[in-house]
């Protein structure tokens, strides 16, 4: 039963076991600024524009830094650089806890460290990406990025929902300075680390590491087709922008939000993490390539199913799968990224599949939502689930390197 459990076999690695182990408390007690961050501005504003203003702010200073870090992940000891994103996040949350205490109600004081915090955890996934493979054998890197997504979907359920019951017990501030004590967890596991020095011949400006990177992975076509097939998946596939109209217009739920658009949300995390518990049966698969197409072909028809579904149950179901699906099409486009770069530009190609990562939800988010406006809600979901097969099929088509690789 052990192949087909969680495969804990990267945990015997003592560098990534303090890793993943401080990364897993810090998923859940260093996630309340989720809900935090927007519940302050409305509280601040009233008004929903502050809120998306600060995904804005969070975005632009997530993708500028990641284009930097992975630059800088190239030519600078990577323990140093992790250690120094993971000090500046808890010091962000140290900011943003003491002007809550402060009452200083200033929505510029509020936006610049949400920008603070933007570019910290942008560095922070760059840098771990790059120093993941040097922690790990090749042959475990499927099952080391499993146990770290397994890790990071269960915080993205159980910190909101904590979050959710502290709020009216402790007050916002006090979430915040959780998330700073959090983060001393990982503070403490990342210093620990042994030395993970610059590969040889990294050299330049920064400016010139990004240019050079981006060469790299356009001269590579496995790597181009892996981000493609992502891109695909995240753009045309990801409903979340209509699941409220879906949930109010198809499903019976009660204007403003309730129970069903609450299960509709919760039903994708469960998916991913119920095939994180499973991650044995996958994570020692040879043809990486193959099944992370597969995977996200998968999940273009749980799509079009929840287009489909005319009852609270089957679209549950729906998403169901196509989180498993995804947290396959994840766990192989993390490893293939990884074993297939040289070490020399990993930083960089992580800060370009950062940026992908980042901005293809949000794209995907804009096309759905007003694409939902004209043609409803169904008729969308079903569009991107078939646009993503479809899109899936033509890259593999091209690229049959992507479907020979194997890990």
């Amino acid at each position: 039963m052990s192949r087909f459990t969680l495969d804990r076999r990267p945990l015997a690695v003592p560098a990534f076991r303090r890793l993943w182990t401080a990364s897993a408390v810090c998923a859940v007690g260093g996630s309340f600024s989720v809900v935090a961050v927007p519940a302050q501005l409305f509280a601040m504003t009233g008004s929903s524009a502050a809120v998306g203003a600060a995904a804005g702010v969070s975005f632009g200073a997530l993708v500028t830094a990641s284009l930097w870090a992975g630059a800088r992940a190239d030519v600078m000891d990577r323990r140093r650089l992790l250690l120094a994103a993971h000090c500046g996040l808890a010091l962000t949350y140290a900011g943003l806890w003491a002007q809550q205490a402060a009452g200083l109600r200033s929505v510029a004081v509020l936006l610049a460290l949400v920008a603070c915090q933007g570019a910290t955890f942008g560095t922070i996934m760059v840098t771990t990406g790059a120093v993941v493979p040097r922690l790990v054998p090749a042959g475990l890197l499927a099952a080391a990025n499993s146990l770290s997504s397994l890790a990071r979907y269960s915080g993205s359920v159980i910190g909101p929902l904590l979050a959710g019951v502290l709020i009216p017990v402790t007050g916002l501030g006090s979430l915040y300075l959780f998330d700073a004590l959090a983060l001393l967890a990982v503070v403490w596991a990342v210093f620990r680390l042994p030395p993970i020095p610059a590969p040889e011949g990294g050299r330049g400006s920064t400016p010139a590491q990004v240019l050079a990177g981006f060469r790299y992975l356009a001269g590579n076509r496995v790597l181009v087709a892996v981000l493609a097939v992502d891109l695909a998946a995240m753009v045309f596939g990801m409903p979340s922008a209509v699941l409220p109209e879906l949930a109010g217009t198809v499903h019976g739920g009660p204007a403003g939000g309730g129970v069903e658009l609450g299960l509709l949300y919760a039903a994708y995390p469960a998916g991913v993490f119920a095939a994180g518990l499973l991650s044995g049966t996958f994570t020692r698969a040879r043809r990486q390539g193959a099944l992370m197409a597969w995977a996200a072909a998968v999940w273009g028809v749980t799509v079009v199913l929840l287009g489909l579904a005319g009852q609270l149950w089957q679209a549950l179901a729906a998403l169901l799968l196509g989180g498993a699906a995804s947290f396959l099409l994840s766990t192989f486009r993390n490893a293939i990224t990884q074993a297939h770069t040289d070490d020399a530009v990993r930083g960089r190609v992580q800060g370009s599949l950062t940026v992908v990562l980042v901005g293809g939800p949000q794209i995907g988010n804009l096309l759905h939502g007003t694409a939902a406006a004209a043609y409803g809600p169904q008729v969308t979901i079903c569009a991107g689930g078939l646009l993503t097969v479809a899109a899936v099929a033509l890259i593999a088509r091209a690229a049959p390197g992507l479907r020979r690789y194997a890990g």
